[in-house]
């Protein structure tokens, strides 16, 4: 496992050469996989918090070489934070993955997404589902005071092969009790099921797997999942949202979006492997 201290050298005036340039301003490797990362926000950039942004670097071509990126941070953070993997062969994240303080990437600030509150009915408990950078926009929702103002109870299933591709999401949930904004709505609501699939940890298992069984709700003692009651949000992988969709609607929950709430909603535009 690599350094997870954070470097943070970026100049307070950065000097914009790229269009739609942003600075960064810290990196943090996690793994030799994963890594976040901080930049500038725009001071016109407003956006829900779960929503993406197209961003990115210049190609060697000198084209823009752009990904959807969910935003990591709340809608009230001052700066904009992304939570990436690492591949080597990939036209954007080979490059992305040793961006450092100071450096600029492009930034195109036109928020968009379905993994925002207003997509779904109201209700009493949400479930926020997620494999590996997936977790990404919940770091955004979970640090909204707006989600625990809707909801009574918020879970949060995390799933990752490694205990260490957890270690993001545990850094952020533990701090989130401290948080002097949103500590004290947090207590008590928060409820964080972190599984490897994997390396041996605490918790086991898929998913999938932990909600058909109701594996997660005796862990955790809660009463079954009621489409009246619940919400749910996904992101991860095509695969991993194909089945979850399957379980979700097996329990009587319909998919909804911006232009029709219901009681659940999948981010399409999510950063798989080979970007």
């Amino acid at each position: 496992m690599t350094d997870q201290s954070p470097v943070t050298d970026a100049p307070t005036s950065p000097v914009k050469t790229l269009p739609d340039a942003q600075t960064v301003t810290e990196v943090r490797h996690w793994t030799e996989r994963l890594f976040s990362f901080r930049v500038t926000r725009p001071q016109s950039l407003r956006f829900r918090s779960g929503e993406f942004v197209m961003i990115g670097l210049l190609g060697d071509n000198g084209k823009p070489l752009l990904r959807a990126y969910s935003i990591a941070s709340p809608s009230w953070d001052e700066e904009l934070e992304f939570y990436s993997i690492k591949v080597p062969d990939g036209p954007l994240t080979s490059k992305l993955q040793h961006i450092q303080p100071g450096e600029q990437i492009i930034l195109r600030p036109k928020p968009v997404g379905t993994l925002v509150l207003d997509a779904l009915l109201p209700g009493k408990r949400i479930w926020f589902l997620a494999t590996g950078t997936g977790i990404a926009p919940f770091a955004s929702l979970m640090r909204d005071p707006e989600t625990y103002e809707k909801y009574e109870q918020v879970v949060m299933m995390h799933t990752c092969r490694t205990v260490a591709e957890l270690e993001y999401g545990r850094q952020l949930v533990a701090a989130l009790r401290d948080d002097p904004l949103i500590g004290e709505m947090v207590e008590g609501k928060l409820l964080y099921y972190p599984t490897t699939t994997r390396e041996e940890s605490p918790h086991m298992g898929r998913i999938t797997d932990n909600l058909t069984s109701g594996k997660v709700l005796a862990d955790l003692g809660l009463p079954p999942i009621d489409p009246a009651t619940d919400r749910a949000m996904v992101c991860g992988s095509l695969a991993f949202n194909l089945d979850v969709k399957a379980v979700l609607e097996g329990f009587g929950l319909r998919e909804g979006a911006n232009s029709d709430p219901q009681e659940y909603v999948v981010e399409k535009a999510f950063v798989g492997d080979g970007i």
